[in-house]
C-alpha cells in the first residue's frame, strides 16, 4: 500500500482523527493524528492484515520552533511481511506536552518515549517506567527545546565547554 491508501483506510476508519496527509515536505511524507487517537490507531495498523505494522523504527520529539506553543511526536513505522512504511505525527501543546503511550503496542517504544521524556519534556501517560534516560535525574529543563538556556554549571563543574 502506498501513503495515500493508507491515508485513506485510516480517514475511513477514524475520521477527524486522522487529520491531514502532509506532502508539503521533501523527504517522508506523512499523516496528521490527533493525539486522543494514538492508541486506538497504532492498534489498529498493527493488528490489521493488510496494513501489518509490526515494526516501530522511530519515535522522536520535535520543537518546531522557538516561537510557535507546539510540538510534535513523530511515529516511523514499517511493515515486514508488506514492505510498505507511513510516517505518523501527533501535534502536542508545548505548555502540557503529553500522550498516550505506544510502548505496549511496540515494546521498542519503551525507550524512545523516555528520550523524548528527557529532551523534551514529552510525558507519556501510562508508561511503565518514565524517566530520564540519558540525564541526570537532577538535571534541571529538557536540552533539545528550542527555548532551553543552559545552565553555567552543574554540580560545580561548568557546563559549556
Amino acid at each position: 500500500m502506498n501513503l495515500e491508501e493508507i491515508y485513506q483506510v485510516l480517514k475511513d476508519k477514524f475520521g477527524e482523527s486522522v487529520l491531514l496527509l502532509d506532502t508539503e515536505l521533501s523527504g517522508d511524507h506523512s499523516i496528521h493524528i490527533s493525539p486522543a487517537a494514538i492508541v486506538e490507531i497504532s492498534t489498529f495498523l498493527l493488528e490489521t492484515e493488510t496494513l501489518a505494522f509490526d515494526t516501530l523504527m522511530c519515535l522522536s520529539g520535535v520543537d518546531l520552533s522557538a516561537k510557535d506553543e507546539e510540538f510534535a511526536v513523530v511515529y516511523h513505522l514499517y511493515s515486514m511481511n508488506h514492505r510498505h512504511k507511513v510516517v505518523l505525527k501527533t501535534p502536542l501543546p508545548k505548555s502540557n506536552p503529553q500522550l498516550p503511550s505506544v510502548s505496549h503496542i511496540w515494546k521498542t517504544a519503551d525507550w524512545h518515549e523516555r528520550e523524548a521524556y528527557d529532551l523534551y519534556g514529552i510525558v507519556f501517560e501510562g508508561h511503565t517506567d518514565l524517566r530520564r534516560l540519558l540525564l541526570p535525574d537532577d538535571w534541571e529543563g529538557y536540552p533539545l527545546r528550542k527555548d532551553y538556556e543552559e545552565p553555567d554549571f552543574y554540580r560545580g563543574m561548568r557546563v559549556p565547554y
